[in-house]
């Protein structure tokens, strides 16, 4: 676990971030017609982080956290940061030999609970990834070159 965690630590900062830096008004924005919107991206991982966490702590995932068509940058906000708050239950709660017990799955098959927390790591940054996208065309600094930029000064 103390591989995992400060990457996940790593991970949520950068999407918590994110979502903050993002102008309310260019929440709808998609950097092409065929990709989702930056309201999408959060909405997704929104329901991605109580799906996939809801796993690791062993109930059902809650429902309806985010009303679809409800994209506007506070709720986003306040949904992200709340799915993260639900994640950190389920990552705090394991130890070596609890995540790597298996357990039976949502879709009934057995899973370790390491591997659906390295998947969503690898989800986050991949989100990330393609949030930097969004940012830099609408000419934000992403969250990690602020951060650099900032140790940098010191």
């Amino acid at each position: 676990m103390k591989a995992i965690l400060p990457r996940y630590a790593t991970a949520k900062l950068n999407l918590v971030e994110t979502a903050a830096a993002m102008p309310a008004p260019d929440y709808e924005f998609k950097l092409t017609p065929v990709q989702r919107s930056f309201a999408g991206w959060m909405e997704h991982n929104v329901e991605m982080n109580y799906n996939l966490c809801s796993t690791l702590l062993g109930e059902p995932a809650p429902k309806d956290k985010v009303k679809k068509g409800e994209m506007s940058k506070p709720v986003l906000e306040k949904a992200l940061e709340e799915s993260f708050a639900y994640c950190d239950k389920g990552f705090n709660s394991m130890n070596d030999e609890k995540a790597l017990k298996e357990m039976d799955g949502a879709s009934g098959r057995k899973i370790v609970p390491a591997s659906i927390m390295i998947g969503l790591l690898n989800s986050w940054n991949e989100h990330y990834g393609n949030l930097v996208g969004y940012m830099r065309v609408k000419g934000i600094t992403p969250p990690t070159t602020a951060r650099a930029q900032r140790m940098q000064k010191k």
